[in-house]
């Protein structure tokens, strides 16, 4: 029923936009080298998870009031901002230390952290971006026809990307997870988690000095 002449323009775009090196992937390798695999694979789930809810608030329309409300978007982007620095200031505290990153069987020095941890970083991180509220409110009712039910076709295009970009974010983590000793270096690590914190901290700070969209 959805699969339609407007289905495949969305899935090259979707596939292209999934690879596309971001927050998302950063945050992915960032949890993997601190807790493995594991780790990884629930962020890159968590991450995904949010992307049925900005389809739903899409569709609902609330995605255009945030739009159309200055102070309530402005609200939302440095909530979303202070966040991602928040990740990197944790980052760059774990380089301080000089810990070795967790990579079992390869160092006793295993971090592990809860699992609703890097859950709970990958749907945050997602659902308080306010790029994918305005990527969905603009991008996905180009590929809803007038007479399609609009809440369920934009749940199944978040369905196509849930399944594409956790593809990616997942292999991405089994390719980090098998860097092994090299991740279990402490000189390594220290490198890793301060260049990742940094990144993180300026994309935050991007974010929050960026123009809301105009009405």
């Amino acid at each position: 029923m959805f699969i339609d002449a407007q289905f495949w323009p969305f899935l090259v775009a979707i596939t292209l936009l999934s690879l596309s090196p971001g927050v998302d992937t950063l945050l992915v390798i960032r949890n993997t080298a601190r807790g493995g695999v594991r780790d990884g694979i629930l962020t890159s789930l968590a991450i995904c998870c949010g992307l049925f809810i900005h389809a739903a608030v899409s569709a609902l329309g609330i995605s255009l009031i945030l739009l159309q409300s200055a102070w309530a978007f402005g609200l939302l982007k440095l909530a979303g901002a202070a966040y991602l620095v928040w990740l990197g200031v944790q980052s760059l505290l774990a380089a301080r230390r000089r810990q070795g990153l967790a990579v079992a069987g390869v160092t006793g020095e295993h971090h592990s952290v809860p699992v609703w941890q890097p859950l709970r970083e990958g749907l945050l991180s997602n659902v308080l971006n306010p790029k994918t509220v305005v990527f969905y409110m603009a991008f996905l009712p180009q590929f809803i026809a007038p007479g399609d039910p609009a809440l369920a076709k934009s749940l199944f295009l978040a369905g196509v990307h849930f399944v594409i970009a956790n593809l990616w974010q997942i292999s991405v983590a089994v390719m980090v997870g098998s860097a092994g000793r090299l991740l279990a270096s402490r000189a390594f690590a220290r490198g890793l988690n301060g260049a990742t914190g940094a990144v993180l901290i300026a994309f935050g700070l991007k974010l929050a000095l960026e123009q809301a969209p105009a009405p």
